[in-house]
């Protein structure tokens, strides 16, 4: 029977990994049986890197937190050596950092994951790991953002290259405009001074 200061570590440990996984975006579990601790080092700067938190908890207390947050189809996946790599920030980089060092690291094996609150498989989580990461988005899309902008300023220059003055453009526009004006104004003063010759 355990004593009750261990009970009261295991309590902590629960209470900690529950407040883990109400705050992670995605995470994944790996069965790291057959790893060397050099290759384990390793996975964990990679993760560490990629702000990945990774955990090594035993099966059972990682069952009790993932029934507190409706996570309990991963029990299944609760057996044999599990780790668990967890991120707050980005959804994509648990699933990435795994995916890629289980490339060269053909002992270490992904089980299943979540995303959002909800259990994927591994296919999905091999989907997520295909998924440009949430830097590489962001470039993308204020690289769009930023074309129309960067054609106006090539455009620009090419007008200055090529001497024409932004000024030439403005001072040209007006004196077209006023052309007709003073022409209408002409017209009716004619007509008032030929009218009282008659």
């Amino acid at each position: 029977m355990p004593s009750a200061n261990v009970l009261e570590q295991k309590k902590q440990i629960v209470a900690e990994l529950i407040e883990t996984l109400k705050s992670a975006q995605a995470g994944v579990l790996v069965d790291y049986r057959g790893i060397t601790v050099e290759q384990d080092t390793a996975l964990r700067t990679k993760l560490r890197e990629a702000g990945v938190e990774y955990k090594v908890v035993k099966n059972t207390l990682t069952r009790f937190a993932a029934n507190e947050v409706g996570l309990s189809e991963l029990d299944e996946q609760l057996n044999g050596p599990t780790a668990l790599a967890i991120s707050t920030t980005d959804p994509v980089a648990p699933a990435k950092v795994l995916s890629d060092f289980a490339k060269d690291v053909e002992t270490i094996e992904i089980k299943a994951g979540f995303l959002d609150g909800k259990v994927i498989t591994l296919d999905e989580v091999k989907t997520l790991a295909n998924t440009p990461s949430k830097e590489v988005l962001i470039a993308k899309i204020m690289g769009s953002m930023n074309a129309p902008i960067s054609k106006l300023v090539r455009t620009l220059q090419a007008l200055v290259d090529n001497g024409v003055e932004p000024a030439d453009i403005n001072v040209a526009a007006p004196a077209a405009e006023e052309a007709p004006v003073a022409e209408a104004t002409e017209a009716p003063a004619a007509e008032a001074t030929e009218a009282p010759a008659e």
